[in-house]
């Protein structure tokens, strides 16, 4: 069994919630416990193992292997301790597992039979005998060498209907480097999220590693390392290689979703399938709507008219550019030129302001943001800019932990009533500054979100929760709603759509207490309303297969949404053979 095993079997594990009369037609009394559990007791089972493990690692690869062997309990776990179960499946800790993941891997089971195991015919609601093999698979590793034949190495996979890929080539893990197939674990995890979070089936999921080489000297040398002992292939080379497996992908499952995850330079590959196949960005687009959806937010609390906001962004990369280019698209919808709207962005990389005239070439993603207003001076320091621009919000994306000084923010507080500060770089030893630090050194006046989880602070008797700008409060409904309305492309306006989605799913007490984001334990609420504006962008823009969802108003599409969620707590939901295909692909064939 390995870290990252998921179940992609449709056979019912020997689970101690299943009734008597299920056991008995199942032919599996005997073979559990005789008392049948509630799902409180198991869950409550589960906790105190996961309290019981003395290191996070050992948290992560229980939680992996129980979604291995029991993947209803480990979703109605993360769903109703979603707060707590996340960081243990997704950021921070993944990254220590994938950092550690050649070392933490055991041999996967491949294949399990179980003869004559019965499956729910969701007709009649029985279980009817089958004679099939369980199987329980890690993700799927595609290499340099299967090139020319990425297509049959996709037929390995043995699910016959896959609704969603995630795709790393592990080049840039979190901020952790190139990490080669090391970061395998970040495509399971996030597709775990899709599924606790938006209700995506999670047979229809696959995470997919590619093995391109790395650069990274120490898993070159490490002799446990679990990929190619090569150097990184070039980009040129690379692209040859995603243009083979986007076209193997379409050709098995016509019409899924691949969603980019964690590509050191993730433009190029944006760039050249964005309108061609429906894929995203998650690094660009979805860090960028989740903070566009923080700064909706952020500028509503602050009550300062939309034109006089200056942003300044510490970090110049291609997931600072990618924000900071979402949030263009709220100033233009709200009448400014795209000229207008990128002047109101200050970008500092390691070198200071991002100008045209500092005598160094920029690289081209840079380029739109790079100021030319500066009439040749040059700011080489954070701190020179903000004393510079006198910026309303300060936006961190550069990794470099401790960055955001008390010098700045107190800066910030004295320009501004009301500072926003978002520290948005992972994990937490990265981020620009804490929570605590930011109340402390604005006396409480902080509008805050961070990238990473921070405890929340008591200032003046009053405890304040910090915002968390996680990804996972927009990818896993964009997902949900390109998958619904069947939309050929995932455009700009559809991950705006996700970002106003989020900002209105804010409820009336979360605004009273000034939160940038929705309580984490309604997500799925959230995803619903996401995926509703989604759709409703793909409609406006033509791109939906799907038609009917047209006739439906709001309240009748968001219950068509919830209704097409995986729910871990139906007895139904997860006991449908694999060889049904579903219905998004079936309706796919026909077109």
């Amino acid at each position: 069994m390995a870290p990252d095993t998921r179940s992609a079997s449709p056979y019912p594990p020997f689970d101690t919630s299943f009734t008597n009369d299920v056991r008995k037609q199942l032919k599996i009394r005997g073979l559990i416990p005789p008392v049948v559990e509630s799902f409180e007791v198991q869950k409550k089972r589960c906790l105190e193992q996961i309290a019981a493990k003395t290191t996070t690692i050992d948290k992560y690869m229980y939680l992996s292997n129980l979604r291995n062997t029991n993947t209803d309990l480990f979703y109605r776990l993360l769903i109703d301790n979603m707060k707590e179960i996340t960081p243990l499946v997704y950021t921070p800790v993944v990254g220590e597992a994938c950092v550690k993941w050649s070392h933490i891997y055991t041999q996967p089971e491949v294949l399990r039979l179980v003869p004559r195991f019965p499956v729910m015919d969701r007709e009649n609601r029985t279980w009817q005998n089958a004679n099939a093999a369980s199987r329980s698979f890690a993700g799927l590793y595609l290499s340099w060498s299967d090139r020319g034949n990425l297509r049959s190495v996709l037929d390995n996979w043995p699910a016959e209907s896959v609704d969603i890929v995630v795709v790393t080539d592990g080049s840039r893990i979190l901020g952790l480097g190139d990490l080669g197939v090391n970061g395998m674990g970040i495509p399971v995890g996030k597709l775990a999220l899709y599924i606790g979070c938006a209700g995506i089936d999670p047979r229809k999921t696959l995470p997919i590693t590619l093995d391109l080489g790395t650069n990274n000297e120490t898993n070159l040398s490490d002799p446990m390392y679990l990929g190619a002992k090569m150097k990184r292939v070039s980009e040129e080379e690379e692209l040859e290689f995603l243009d083979e497996m986007m076209i193997a992908l379409n050709d098995k499952w016509p019409g899924l979703v691949v969603q980019f995850e964690d590509f050191k330079n993730p433009f190029p590959s944006l760039e050249r399938y964005r309108n061609t196949y429906t894929a995203f960005n998650d690094d660009i687009q979805g860090t960028g709507a989740v903070i566009l959806g923080g700064v909706m937010s952020g500028f509503r609390t602050t009550g300062i008219p939309l034109k006089e906001h200056r942003l300044v962004f510490m970090g110049a990369g291609s997931a600072a550019v990618g924000v900071a280019r979402q949030i263009v698209e709220l100033f233009i919808k709200n009448g400014m030129t795209e000229d207008e709207a990128r002047r109101k962005f200050w970008l500092v990389d390691s070198k200071g302001l991002v100008t045209n005239d500092r005598g160094d070439r920029l690289a081209e993603h840079k380029v739109f943001f790079s100021r030319d207003d500066n009439n040749g001076q040059q700011f080489e320091t954070l701190e020179a800019v903000v004393d510079y621009v006198k910026p309303t919000a300060l936006i961190g994306l550069c990794t470099t932990g401790g960055v955001f000084t008390e010098s700045i923010i107190k800066k910030m507080a004295t320009m501004n009533e009301r500072p926003m500060i978002f520290p948005l770089s992972n994990p937490v030893h990265k981020s620009e500054c804490t929570f605590e630090q930011a109340m402390k050194w604005t006396d409480g006046k902080v509008i805050f979100a961070s990238g990473s989880p921070f405890p929340a602070y008591t200032h003046n008797g009053v405890e304040h929760v910090p915002g968390q700008g996680n990804n996972m409060y927009v990818f896993p409904g964009i997902g949900l709603g390109a998958i619904l309305c069947q939309t050929t492309h995932i455009t700009q306006d559809m991950i705006y759509a996700s970002a106003a989605g989020l900002a209105k799913s804010l409820n009336e007490e979360e605004k009273a207490k000034g939160w940038l984001y929705p309580d984490l334990r309604r997500i799925r609420e959230v995803s619903v309303i996401v995926a509703r504006e989604v759709i409703r962008a793909a409609q406006a823009g033509n791109l939906d297969r799907k038609k009917t969802l047209q006739k439906l108003n709001d309240e009748e599409l968001d219950e068509f949404i919830r209704k097409s969620m995986y729910d871990p707590t139906d007895p139904v939901a997860s006991r449908v053979p694999s060889g049904s295909s579903s219905p998004v692909q079936e309706e796919r064939g026909r077109l």
